[in-house]
C-alpha cells in the first residue's frame, strides 16, 4: 500500500479517489494535484511507480495543508471561537448544528434520538 501523509491508500482504487482518504484532500483537489504533478488519474494506486508517489508525497507536503495539522487548525479556530463567546462557539460547544439548520425536526442525530410521541391525545377516562 502507498503510504502518503501518514496515511495508508488503498491500492485497489483510482488514485483519483483513493487521494480523498487523505483529510483535507476532495475530488476537485485531488484532480488538482494529479493535474499538476503530470499523473494521470485513471491509473489504479498499485501500478504507480516510486518516483510518482514520492513526487506525489512531496508536492502534497509542501503545497497544503493535510491531516494533523489541518486538524489541529480547525480546533484552534473552533476554541477561538468558543473564548471569544461567538454564538458558533456556544453551538459548538453544545454540540449543535452552527450553520442555521433547523433543529426542531431535522436534528435528532444530534439532540441524541429524541423522539417525543404522543399517543392519541385523549387520555384515559378514570373508571368508577
Amino acid at each position: 500500500m502507498p503510504r502518503i501523509a501518514g496515511v495508508n491508500i488503498p491500492e485497489s482504487k483510482r488514485i483519483e479517489i483513493a487521494l480523498t482518504y487523505i483529510y483535507g484532500i476532495g475530488n476537485v483537489l485531488s484532480k488538482k494535484i494529479l493535474k499538476e504533478v503530470g499523473i494521470d488519474g485513471n491509473k489504479k494506486a498499485v501500478e504507480l511507480s516510486q518516483k510518482e508517489i514520492n513526487d506525489l508525497r512531496e508536492f502534497i507536503e509542501k503545497n497544503y495543508k493535510i491531516e494533523g495539522d489541518l486538524r489541529r487548525q480547525v480546533m484552534i479556530n473552533i476554541k477561538r471561537l468558543k473564548d471569544i463567546g461567538a454564538w458558533r462557539g456556544h453551538r459548538h460547544s453544545k454540540g449543535l448544528t452552527t450553520r442555521g439548520q433547523r433543529t426542531k425536526t431535522n436534528s435528532r442525530t444530534v439532540r441524541g434520538n429524541v423522539r417525543k410521541t404522543i399517543g392519541s391525545g385523549r387520555k384515559p377516562t378514570a373508571i368508577k
